[in-house]
């Protein structure tokens, strides 16, 4: 009954909010002709910033590079970590969250308690990336790695994050829905499988990318010596997609962007106490 309850509370919380978020989304616009502008030491004042990694796509992985979904997602999930927790979420001008961009090499890393990278099964990494990731990581740094499809994506990823996380003495992980990520702050009862809308034709409609070779959505992990989560790894589902486009399409919004936001939350609560 606790479970239910929460879900509707989480579900009218959206809804009852989503007019607003659109709105100010509407009153900024230009989003592709902003000039990138990365994060200082100055930016950092103890407030939430969801900071995105940037990285180099390799032409023989299979991805379409460090800003898919970029900046909606950053800035929406934001805004519903600041409506649905007591999180002191960092805003500037206008209402917009305060959204940073790393590079893995960069120094203003260590101040991030989250990083997100997304389409990451075209990620290249140099050994001054691979070093300053694994470094962050070891320190209490937390990954979420989303959006990649298919076994051809799954192993050029495998292959590059072993660059900073040798796999023999730091494997991947099934994690099981009894997990603490799943059960954060909203109950998660599977892992849902989301598509991006370009893909989704509607109601009914499918949800697997790239056929049968991704059917099955899988939430993995790497873990530290006590058994946290430093790298998150949601394979053949697009949580991104979920919070960049909850304002496009209202059926959309109910059948994946609730379910993204309950985990999306999740992960931040997780990455934030652990």
């Amino acid at each position: 009954m606790r479970g239910r309850i929460a879900v509707a509370s989480l579900l009218g919380l959206l809804i009852a909010s989503i007019a607003g978020a659109q709105l100010r989304r509407g009153e900024r616009g230009g989003y592709a002709t902003r000039s990138l502008r990365y994060a200082t030491r100055q930016d950092f004042d103890g407030s939430f910033q969801f900071c995105r990694g940037v990285f180099r796509s390799s032409p023989n992985g299979d991805g379409n590079g460090w800003n898919v979904d970029y900046p909606r997602a950053d800035q929406n999930l934001s805004i519903r970590l600041s409506e649905l927790t007591k999180t002191f979420v960092g805003f500037e001008g206008e209402g917009t969250p305060k959204h940073l961009l790393i590079r893995l090499s960069s120094p203003e890393l260590f101040h991030c308690p989250f990083i997100m990278m997304t389409e990451v099964g075209a990620l290249s990494l140099d050994a001054a990336e691979a070093k300053g990731l694994r470094d962050y990581l070891l320190k209490g740094g937390f990954l979420w790695a989303d959006d990649f499809w298919g076994e051809d994506a799954w192993a050029f990823w495998v292959s590059q994050i072993s660059k900073s996380l040798p796999p023999d003495k730091f494997p991947i992980v099934d994690l099981p829905l009894d997990h603490p990520i799943f059960h954060a702050m909203f109950t998660v009862p599977r892992v849902p499988q989301i598509p991006t809308i370009g893909f989704w034709a509607g109601p009914g409609g499918p949800t697997s990318e790239r056929g049968a070779e991704s059917a099955v959505p899988h939430v993995r992990a790497i873990l530290d010596s006590r058994g946290r989560i430093m790298v998150l790894m949601t394979h053949n589902t697009d949580f991104g997609d979920s919070f960049e486009e909850e304002g496009t399409n209202h059926q959309y919004f109910l059948t994946f962007s609730v379910d993204g936001y309950r985990f999306g939350v999740n992960a931040l609560v997780y990455a934030m106490t652990h």
